[in-house]
């Protein structure tokens, strides 16, 4: 059972509430649950879409949580492996590797490790006032989960470098402008505004919305050649699938598609 990750279903949507309170800083203990429920849903055949948020009003996740870095400065090599920084890098390969896609809902603060959560799910809707950033250089530190590489290739080198070096932070409003999320909205329509996004991709095909992520995550960083045969390769296991007939055939007979994800 979990204690700090809530998860309630909405038909095949469901809203994951990351509860650790004052602020949802990603604790090991958070990480490992939020891991653990990721497998779950993401096994499971009702669930199609899911929606990452905060609990309370002042953070979606204010960054890593800095009181277990002393212990994790006494075992620096069992740290590599275990600590709140890889910790959000196997939860990001591991959200990579699933067919279900994951949104998340920022509000308030999303630093740190909490931003580096952020970029690990598929899609970011931000509040407008939210504010999100990568403060670990006001520490003597550096981000550990993702800050250094997926930045870069979701906002492009320099934008990056200005986040990391400065480790000030932009608003919502900003990151929608710069690509660091999808969308900018008034705070007060972030959820729904979430879960409308997830109840769209919930009627999409499961099967085919892995491939998608699948292609997505592992040819950004080859050769256009290359990734265009994989994607051809794709598209042809896509149209042998069950998905695939039964678009192709409801498309021809005007009615709405019922997916089952093989």
């Amino acid at each position: 059972m979990s204690e700090l990750v809530k998860v309630e279903e909405d038909g095949a949507v469901a809203i994951v509430t990351l509860d650790h309170p004052p602020v949802n800083a990603l604790s090991a203990q958070l990480l490992e649950e939020l891991e653990a429920e990721y497998d779950r849903l993401d096994r499971s055949d009702e669930i199609r879409a899911i929606v990452v948020r905060g609990a309370g009003e002042k953070a979606f996740v204010a960054g890593a949580d800095i009181t277990e870095f002393p212990a994790m400065r006494e075992q620096i090599e069992e740290a590599a492996e275990t600590g709140s920084a890889r910790g959000i890098q196997k939860l990001g390969a591991r959200m990579d590797a699933g067919r279900t896609p994951v949104i998340a809902a920022i509000h308030g603060y999303c630093l740190g490790g909490g931003l580096e959560l952020a970029m690990a799910c598929d899609l970011r809707i931000a509040a407008e006032d939210a504010q999100l950033g990568q403060p670990e250089i006001k520490l003597g530190l550096i981000p550990g989960g993702g800050g250094t590489q997926r930045l870069p290739r979701l906002i492009g080198h320099g934008r990056a470098l200005l986040l990391n070096l400065s480790g000030d932070p932009i608003s919502g409003t900003q990151a929608a402008e710069w690509g660091l999320v999808e969308r900018a909205v008034p705070r007060a329509e972030l959820l729904d505004a979430a879960l409308e996004l997830a109840r769209t991709l919930s009627e999409r095909s499961p099967f085919a919305m892995g491939v998608v992520k699948q292609l997505a995550a592992e040819t950004r960083d080859i050769p256009l050649a290359q990734g265009l045969r994989a994607e051809a390769q794709a598209f042809m296991r896509i149209l042998g699938s069950e998905d695939g007939a039964e678009g192709v055939t409801a498309f021809l007979e005007k009615r709405k598609p019922q997916f089952t994800g093989r």
